[in-house]
């Protein structure tokens, strides 16, 4: 099912509209200001890095001797995003924050005293 983007003539917004099979006649009005005179545009699209791209860049913690295990960074950020997405929850913004420096080499400040 796709998504079309459009935009709306009278009050320039931009707005999205889901479609339930591609050869569906879709006929959007704008939901700010209810005019019919809207255009589909070209959607802009997003790419985001699997849990294995992730885990494959940052290395493999065995490799990384001298490093306790249970203080490695990318084994921390890795249990703790597993264990978001084992309760069905999405890891809030300032964990992932955390998780990404942490996989660039900053350890948190706990760990590293």
């Amino acid at each position: 099912m796709p998504i079309y983007e459009y935009r709306c003539n009278n009050c320039n917004s931009l707005f999205s509209t889901l479609v339930r099979s591609w050869k569906e006649t879709v006929f959007s009005s704008c939901p700010k200001c209810g005019s019919n005179d809207t255009v589909r545009t070209i959607s802009t699209f997003a790419y985001h890095k699997s849990t294995q791209t992730v885990h494959e860049e940052s290395g493999e913690p065995s490799l990384h001797s001298g490093t306790d295990f249970y203080k490695d960074p990318r084994n921390i950020g890795r249990w703790t995003e597993k264990q978001f997405s084992d309760m069905g929850m999405e890891v809030p913004e300032s964990i992932k924050e955390e998780i990404n420096a942490a996989r660039e080499g900053t350890l948190p400040d706990d760990l590293s005293k």
